[in-house]
């Protein structure tokens, strides 16, 4: 948990055998880059009260050793035409809105090669008027860095998950799009529901404990005050004296 700035400072040491892969949030980073050298890092950073995790894969991407394979990947990607998106595309890469035709073999190997700038793309999204982010994803694992690029912005937005672990179905998706409909996301039910009839149901009863809460009053005196017992006893009977002697 740290900083794009304080991650540079600690992989400096490696002289480029390591690199920031992605800059997921304020405190959310990830480096790349030779095994033993990670090795190296995460026992370093351990000792510095840095949180620090490997995650289990097997390639180094967004980092020098994609260099490695440059010409194979440009060759590969050659075949490749792009198509017009059906979504508006704000690429982490660039840092812009992007058209279909930047999208070409060589778009997609510095998308490789080059750090993921991803809260830099939800700060630019968030101060364009952007109050909405869901994660599509089998389990949300950006969804806290997210939330913190928007916290730390000032502004308010919805961040949520669609999928999570072991629940990869339509019902957990559609809980997922209910939780963002009730913060406010607009939700086309008619579409996520094409193929279904869906009816609206009423809300559940509820088993009320029926516990009673009254505040007790405190027992009024059965004595009644004597000096306003003769006060009214004389204004009943139009005693004069006796109405003056009860005013004292």
């Amino acid at each position: 948990a740290l900083s794009r700035e304080r991650a540079e400072e600690l992989i400096a040491a490696w002289e480029g055998r390591i690199s920031v892969a992605a800059v997921n949030g304020p405190t959310s980073v990830v480096v790349s880059g030779d095994a033993d050298a990670l090795d190296e890092l995460v026992e370093q950073a351990g000792g510095q009260e840095v949180r620090v995790r490997r995650v289990e894969v097997d390639y180094a991407s967004h980092s020098a050793h994609v260099e490695r394979i440059r010409d194979e990947l440009l060759e590969v990607l050659a075949p490749v035409v792009p198509r017009e998106p059906g979504v508006p595309f704000f690429s982490t890469v660039t840092g812009e809105w992007i058209e279909s035709a930047q999208t070409d073999g060589a778009y997609w190997y510095t998308n490789l090669r080059q750090t993921v700038q991803l809260e830099p793309a939800v700060r630019a999204l968030v101060a364009s008027g952007h109050g909405a982010f869901l994660e599509m994803s089998p389990h949300p694992v950006l969804t806290v860095p997210v939330g913190e690029t928007v916290e730390a912005a000032g502004v308010e937005a919805v961040v949520t998950g669609t999928l999570r672990r072991g629940q990869g179905g339509l019902a957990r998706f559609y809980t997922s799009l209910g939780e963002a409909w009730t913060r406010g996301v607009a939700v086309d039910w008619a579409q996520a529901f094409a193929d279904q009839r869906p009816q609206r149901v009423e809300l559940p009863t509820y088993a009320f404990q029926r516990q009673r809460f009254w505040l007790e009053l405190p027992k009024a005196s059965a004595a009644a005050d004597p000096v306003d017992e003769a006060f009214w006893k004389s204004v009943e009977d139009g005693d004069l004296e006796g109405f003056a002697r009860t005013l004292g």
